[in-house]
């Protein structure tokens, strides 16, 4: 088997996941909500566009998208019943010990450093904004691995701010002084995708 003709390209996997996203109902802006309020206290100028860019960014991470994408998998199979016993329970009720759904979800926050771990373990913990609805078992929705994931998303976005707050300052500058697509350390490097 030739690998090349295996693979699936990287526009394809990243529009899948931006459809599951919005087939779930989670938008961009309702995760730039939770960056802006985790982010706020801490950069000056920084508007919810920044913070949209930063999300948008995210999302274009494998490792981000192959998590969303496993994760509303499993929610999906979930609410049709097609997971098999006792799994399909398990998933189903959300249960307290079962951390699979954390675990896939903090997988993806490790590529944005520690304090993107800590930040997510924040909003594990208060389910700020969007989170908070959707850890609400609410209408026959599953959203076990859902909630963690758009934590997994907010605080990786909120981390990317927080170490461009760190290159601005030390060219004497805020969120005020750049635009939002320049949200990213690597805005001037040719070529690079975050």
């Amino acid at each position: 088997m030739d690998r090349q003709t295996s693979r699936v390209h990287s526009r394809e996997v990243e529009q899948a996941t931006k459809d599951a996203l919005k087939r779930r109902g989670v938008t961009i802006e309702e995760i730039a909500k939770i960056v802006f309020e985790m982010q706020f206290p801490y950069n000056k100028g920084l508007t919810i566009e920044h913070c949209i860019e930063s999300v948008k960014s995210v999302l274009k991470k494998r490792e981000m998208q192959h998590a969303i994408l496993v994760g509303i998998e499993l929610d999906e199979l979930a609410e049709k019943k097609m997971l098999s016993a006792p799994l399909q329970q398990i998933v189903e009720a959300d249960e307290g010990l079962f951390g699979v759904d954390e675990t896939i979800a903090l997988g993806a926050v490790f590529t944005y450093g520690s304090i993107a771990v800590t930040t997510f373990g924040h909003l594990d913990k208060n389910k700020i904004g969007l989170i908070s609805k959707l850890d609400t078992k609410v209408g026959g929705a599953v959203h076990t691995f859902l909630d963690d994931l758009v934590a997994s998303i907010a605080s990786s976005a909120a981390s990317r701010l927080a170490h461009r707050t760190r290159d601005l300052e030390e060219q004497n500058e805020t969120f005020a002084d750049i635009p939002p697509e320049e949200t990213i350390p690597e805005a001037k490097v040719k070529g690079a995708r975050t």
